[in-house]
């Protein structure tokens, strides 16, 4: 599937927002909860998949019967969340690009391991990012170039130990062979002065969320 884009839509908080980020030739994937989100607003997911233990029965049958792919696994006896379980599918799939919504909510355990599965889509060259209705997250472990798009702020924190030679060029304040670890707060609250920003590291793994009120 290269040059194409994987959009999961998993069990957090959606809502019409999310509608917006979905693209005509995008390979849909419901996690759980967030397949019958897509089948109740038009779509049909390529494939669904996950315990379902958020749906009724009747939500269930209408989630088989609407997806042209379907998975259901023991909710007990699994070592994966849905979410992790549908990340390693688009990750097998060699995609462009994958974006995972609903990926953040109320469980604050869950919305962090989803933001840590970008990791692994990162060290294998995909791009992903997780975006809701205020923020969109990626990880980058090289030379990064920022739209500013509809995003008023622009933080950087740490995913690894440590993260070296960070360099911001076309932001409000400037960073140079600058180094962050974990604990600092750094790299919160930056602001872009143009359209396009450019981030620049040498070592390490770097979450960088851009986000608005």
């Amino acid at each position: 599937m290269n040059g194409k884009r994987i959009i999961i839509v998993t069990g957090g908080t959606l809502g019409d927002w999310a509608l917006g980020v979905i693209q005509e030739n995008d390979v849909l994937v419901g996690s759980d909860r967030g397949a019958l989100y897509l089948i109740q607003h038009g779509y049909k997911p390529h494939i669904s998949l996950g315990d379902f233990d958020s749906v009724t029965t009747e939500e269930l049958s209408l989630i088989r019967s609407s997806s042209v792919s379907f998975i259901e696994c023991d909710p007990i006896h699994k070592d994966l969340t849905d979410t992790e379980m549908a990340f390693n599918w688009a990750l097998a799939e060699q995609p462009e690009q994958i974006i995972l919504l609903g990926a953040l909510g109320t469980r604050f355990d869950h919305s962090l391991a989803n933001v840590h599965l970008l990791r692994k889509g990162t060290e294998l060259g995909i791009a992903c990012s997780i975006i809701d209705a205020n923020n969109q997250i990626i990880v980058m472990n090289q030379t990064t170039r920022i739209e500013r798009g509809r995003y008023s702020h622009i933080s950087l924190l740490p995913l690894s130990l440590e993260v070296t030679g960070i360099t911001l060029h076309g932001f409000a304040y400037p960073l140079h062979q600058a180094a962050l670890e974990i604990g600092q707060s750094l790299g919160i609250s930056n602001i872009l002065n143009e359209p396009e920003g450019l981030i620049e590291l040498q070592t390490g793994l770097l979450l960088v969320i851009q986000s608005k009120d």
